[in-house]
C-alpha cells in the first residue's frame, strides 16, 4: 500500500503538513505513516541517565502520536502508523526512506519564520539534491486550514 511519510516534530508547520498528508490520503486511499525521531543528544549521557532520556522521548511520541492519530481518525477517518527511529533527523528520514519502499511521497512543512523553510527541509536538499528517492511535498507554515483544504 502507497504511504505518504510526515515527520513529527513540535512545530506548528508539522501540523500543516499532517493536515494536508491527512486530507490527501482520504482523498487518495493512502497510509499515512509519521515518523518521530529521538535526537542523539537526548540520550547521549551516562548509561542509566541515558537509557531513561531515551524512555522518556520515546513515550513523549508515542503521546503526541495518540493525539494526532485521534484527530486523523476523527476528522478524516485516516488511521496513521508510527514510526520510531534514533539520530540525526535529515539522516533518519533517508533511511526510513531507504527501509520502507511503500512510501511514496515525503511530506514536510516549512517553517514561516522568514529565516528559511527549516532545518530538516534545508539539510534534505543540501544533502541529496535530486536524488531524493521519493518526491518532496512541503507545506508552508503560513498556510491557513482553509487554504490547506483547498489543495488537499
Amino acid at each position: 500500500m502507497r504511504k505518504f511519510l510526515v515527520v513529527m516534530d513540535d512545530s506548528p508547520e508539522f501540523l500543516n503538513a499532517l493536515r494536508f498528508a491527512a486530507i490527501r490520503a482520504k482523498k487518495t486511499g493512502t497510509v499515512v505513516e509519521i515518523l518521530g525521531i529521538i535526537a542523539p543528544e537526548e540520550f547521549q549521557h551516562w548509561i542509566g541517565v541515558g537509557e531513561t532520556m531515551r524512555a522518556e522521548a520515546r513515550e513523549r511520541i508515542e503521546e503526541h502520536f495518540k493525539v494526532f492519530s485521534k484527530w486523523m481518525i476523527d476528522k478524516e477517518g485516516v488511521e496513521p502508523e508510527l514510526v520510531i527511529r534514533e539520530g540525526e533527523k535529515a539522516e533518519q528520514v533517508l533511511e526510513q526512506l531507504k527501509e520502507d519502499k511503500e512510501v511514496a511521497i515525503l511530506i514536510l512543512g516549512a517553517g514561516s519564520s522568514g529565516s528559511g523553510p527549516g532545518p530538516l527541509v534545508s539539510q534534505l536538499v543540501a544533502r541529496t539534491g535530486g536524488d531524493m528517492p521519493v518526491p518532496i511535498t512541503i507545506v508552508p507554515g503560513s498556510m491557513s486550514k482553509e487554504s490547506i483544504i483547498a489543495v488537499s
